[in-house]
């Protein structure tokens, strides 16, 4: 019952996410598509209130937006004003107009360094804690990645939880081509690591590891890296490196739109 009561609800957002971007006639579609399952394991169903989530990549906004929508964190009158003049939920997220929004981000690359900083502030407190970062695969290029992953290492951050959305594809083309798969997990285990490679698409299995990951104070930051694929849930966009950046025509909006009701079970009144 529970996985039917999780594939329905990755489907609902889904279509939220999804109206999101056709009313603002914008891009990063894909790359939403690829981690909202990670985002509704950890942010939705993981995260407590004492807790912090950081989106480090912000190009998947309208992902996070919806997430805190469901949350009851973001009104429906405010999602509506997405990407418009004067929102408080631009294109990348802001900080300091909601409560699970406490960095700006979206400049690939600050996201761990900031998780690492609070990870880094609940040890010295004595906090009982988690601090969650979801990654996409592309921004482990940057150099900021492995500096605060040694600094977590050498500081034993065992309650920091990095998730790397893995789709192997980023802005110029496939990321074995660009620098090479900087997200293989072996990379991170030979840091010092503690390392699970999951479905990222199995809300389940992401609610599991997480649950397991809380009782594991071994002195280890984890990392978890979550095999995707981009623009996830509608067929013309899977894989597709092109969905990084288009926006939907009407045409196209009705076709993600059926694709996702037959993909995950829903009824048609969850478009009306």
């Amino acid at each position: 019952m529970l996985e039917t009561e999780l594939k329905q609800l990755a489907g609902e957002l889904r279509l939220k996410t999804l109206e999101l971007y056709k009313m603002a006639n914008a891009g990063h579609i894909g790359c939403s598509m690829s981690c909202l399952d990670l985002m509704i394991g950890s942010l939705v169903k993981q995260k407590r209130d004492s807790e912090v989530f950081i989106l480090s990549k912000g190009h998947a906004a309208a992902a996070l937006y919806t997430c805190l929508n469901h949350l009851g964190e973001i009104s429906d009158d405010t999602l509506q004003t997405f990407y418009k003049n004067d929102t408080t939920l631009p294109a990348h997220p802001a900080p300091n107009k909601h409560t699970g929004i406490p960095f700006a981000t979206g400049s690939l690359g600050h996201g761990l360094p900031i998780a690492t900083g609070i990870a880094k502030a609940n040890q010295l407190s004595g906090e009982d804690a988690l601090t969650f970062v979801l990654m996409s695969d592309g921004e482990t290029n940057e150099g900021t990645t492995w500096e605060a992953l040694h600094f977590a290492v050498n500081n034993q951050l065992d309650q920091l939880v990095v998730l790397i959305d893995r789709n192997r594809l980023q802005g110029f083309g496939h990321t074995q081509d660009i620098l090479g798969d900087s997200a293989d997990p072996r990379k991170y285990e030979v840091l010092g690591a503690d390392v699970v490679e999951i479905d990222g698409h199995d809300i389940a299995t992401i609610i599991q590891t997480i649950e397991q990951l809380r009782t594991q104070r071994n002195g280890k930051p984890k990392v978890v890296v979550a095999n995707t694929i981009k623009g996830k849930g509608i067929s013309y966009m899977e894989n597709r490196m092109e969905w990084h950046y288009l926006p939907m025509s009407a045409d196209l909006y009705a076709q993600a739109q059926k694709d996702v009701i037959e993909a995950y079970q829903l009824s048609v009144e969850h478009v009306l």
